[in-house]
């Protein structure tokens, strides 16, 4: 695979620094049943690598001490971490708002029996990848199956609550495109996924967050083999708005790798980037200070556009449906 890092390096992006801390996202690990072709953490069903049970007590411990308003699971599938079960229920015992990052098929594994019920029990917020409405799109990207088995995972969750009004169970949808382009509008786009989902499948959810792909790890390795790396990375800089920049996650969220490292976003997380405003590389979660953290530099390269980007992009959608 190729290692799009030096190709970001040289970068113009504008200076950046942190607000206060109200995220804590964190990547248990790179294990999937899936390998879509727009991940950019190269997960997989072969990928062994997943948080120590030591490192998920420091984190808890971490937002104990914090106190932070929401806790971002991520993978690979965060739910095949052996104590992904455990890990929520110590959050929520603190009373902290979950985010599980879902691919949806994980619920229809016979594997995980009852986990969209545990989900559900804990009223944790979904957040599930469905870059597509149409089933051969789908497939394409994510693999055979893939759709129909997605269909049946939202079908099981908004029997349990999960999307339906006043239910208080968020369930929002993700859209990746399909190939080296923008995103289109979030808020139209996300009134055609409703229209299309329930007539089409009687299917409803709360939100639908677009996306833009990064030109990092398995697509932008994709883009060098095809050689459309530059031209898309042309397309993210001529696309840059200003008015992006305060709503960026990086600005209030920390990103938490397999090992416990800290990052200042979940990409520069997959290109070991490690935070800019700290006395040394690699700061463990045990060790970090808040204090030293409110108000640091935030660690840019070339792959920053790709948030800046029209709309904008970030683990929540389009930043300009951020703004008051």
């Amino acid at each position: 695979m190729h290692d799009t890092r030096p190709l970001l390096a040289d970068s113009d992006f504008p200076a950046l620094f942190r607000k206060p801390l109200e995220i804590l996202q964190i990547n248990l690990g790179y294990l999937c049943n899936l390998s879509c072709v727009h991940c950019h953490v190269n997960a997989g069903p072969k990928r062994t690598e997943l948080m120590s049970d030591t490192t998920l007590e420091q984190v808890l411990k971490f937002i104990e001490a914090v106190g932070i308003r929401a806790f971002d699971l991520t993978g690979g599938a965060p739910e095949m971490h052996p104590k992904f079960r455990e890990l929520v229920t110590g959050a929520r015992n603190l009373g902290v708002k979950v985010i599980d990052r879902c691919n949806l098929t994980i619920l229809e594994d016979p594997g995980f029996a009852g986990l969209a019920e545990f989900l559900a029990d804990h009223r944790v917020e979904i957040v599930a990848s469905l870059p597509c409405y149409l089933e051969e799109n789908v497939d394409k990207q994510r693999g055979k199956g893939v759709f129909q088995a997605s269909l049946a995972a939202l079908r099981r969750l908004n029997r349990l609550g999960y999307g339906q009004a006043d239910s208080g169970l968020q369930l929002n949808l993700v859209f990746n495109p399909q190939d080296a382009v923008l995103p289109p509008n979030q808020q139209p786009l996300e009134q055609a996924y409703k229209q299309h989902l329930q007539q089409d499948f009687g299917i409803v959810f709360n939100k639908l967050y677009a996306i833009a792909n990064m030109p990092i790890q398995r697509f932008g390795s994709m883009l060098v083999s095809q050689g459309r790396f530059d031209a898309y990375l042309a397309l993210l800089r001529a696309s840059f708005r200003a008015e992006n920049l305060d709503n960026l996650m990086c600005r209030n969220t920390l990103s938490v790798d397999w090992q416990g490292y800290v990052y200042d976003c979940d990409f520069n997380q997959m290109l070991q980037m490690p935070l800019a405003g700290l006395d040394k590389a690699g700061t463990h979660i045990s060790q970090l200070a808040l204090t030293k953290l409110n108000g640091a530099p935030i660690a840019t390269a070339a792959h920053c556009y790709g948030c800046t980007a029209g709309q904008g992009s970030s683990c929540g959608g389009a930043l300009d449906s951020h703004k008051a």
